[in-house]
């Protein structure tokens, strides 16, 4: 584009509206028009967004000026998109990016599943968009290239840490820090929500995979982040089974295969996966990490939104590890 792009956001008084806020500022092609918040509205964003204070001097607003915005990002609560859709009447030539789940799973609607490393093409022609789940991002892109080369089989068993960041700003009893600190848990054991576009993508790649995935969450004592282990039945050597990880990464702008097992402050604050693999007999260990509010919401968002706009994928998005 010939100017910077005007960006809407609405939900703007969350935790991913504060980290979308943060990256639009210092993104070099875009404009934030306006942070809707109604119960926030004509309060400074840095009142709520702290670190803020002096970097911008936007307000929160409950209007919605269509007609100045070229994109909107919905930072719902999951649930919310459809109904806000229903009252609302968005002009057709804004561009929606959804960090809800409400359109993931393929149906009546024309949203495109935006996980670069498998709809980059699809993104770059899309209206409008269903930016992927944090473990729905961090476990496809550990099974990816495994499954586009038909190298496991059987149930795959996954297990996967987040940071209390994931459950959202609204504080509830498993996000208290007198609960959440130098504590573990499990949750939604099998059944949590981010299978339904894990198995969609599986369903996608290889139709006939008849494995299941048994997916273990849990709740870590940290903020920020995503760790996820995952290991499956496996005949291939482990030399080609790293040759086809490194090729199917080759030229991925942000997850990078790697040869030693990852750390999480490898990929904290940044829009970065890290990917490793290792053999053990016949079963092949997939390990990847990510940041839950970057490339698991926000960051991959925005490299969404630069593929849309035919942007350099990367632009805003050169960020910094929390590598100690």
């Amino acid at each position: 584009m010939d100017r910077k792009i005007r960006v809407g956001i609405l939900g703007a008084a969350g935790y991913t509206g504060g980290e979308l806020i943060r990256l639009l500022l210092n993104h070099p092609m875009a404009e934030i028009v306006f942070a809707n918040s109604e119960s926030n509205a004509g309060n400074p964003v840095c009142e709520v967004h702290e670190g803020l204070d002096g970097d911008t001097d936007l307000r929160f607003t409950d209007t919605m000026p269509w007609e100045q915005v070229d994109v909107v990002f919905f930072c719902f609560g999951h649930g919310k998109s459809r109904a806000f859709l229903q009252e609302h009447d968005i002009p057709p030539h804004v561009r929606i990016i959804d960090l809800a789940q409400d359109f993931r799973i393929a149906g009546d609607h024309d949203y495109v599943y935006g996980l670069p490393e498998t709809h980059r093409q699809q993104t770059a022609g899309a209206m409008h968009l269903a930016n992927p789940g944090c473990f729905a991002t961090c476990i496809q892109l550990a099974l990816l290239p495994a499954l586009h080369g038909g190298l496991i089989s059987g149930d795959i068993h996954v297990n996967g840490i987040t940071g209390s960041t994931g459950a959202g700003q609204k504080p509830g009893a498993t996000t208290h820090f007198s609960w959440r600190h130098d504590n573990i848990s499990v949750y939604k054991t099998f059944t949590h929500q981010h299978l339904l576009e894990i198995n969609q993508t599986i369903r996608e790649i290889l139709p006939e995979y008849d494995g299941r995935v048994l997916f273990i969450p849990q709740r870590g004592c940290f903020a920020r982040g995503i760790f996820v282990t995952a290991y499956a039945r496996c005949e291939t050597p482990i030399e080609l089974v790293r040759q086809a990880y490194a090729d199917y990464y080759r030229d991925a702008a942000f997850t990078h295969f790697v040869t030693k097992s990852p750390d999480l402050k490898q990929v904290v604050n940044t829009n970065k996966a890290v990917v490793y693999v290792e053999k053990y007999e016949d079963q092949l260990l997939m390990i990847c990490c990510i940041d839950n509010l970057l490339k698991g919401a926000v960051g991959q968002a925005v490299q969404n939104m630069n593929l849309m706009f035919g942007l350099d994928e990367k632009a805003g998005l050169c960020l910094k590890a929390s590598a100690f």
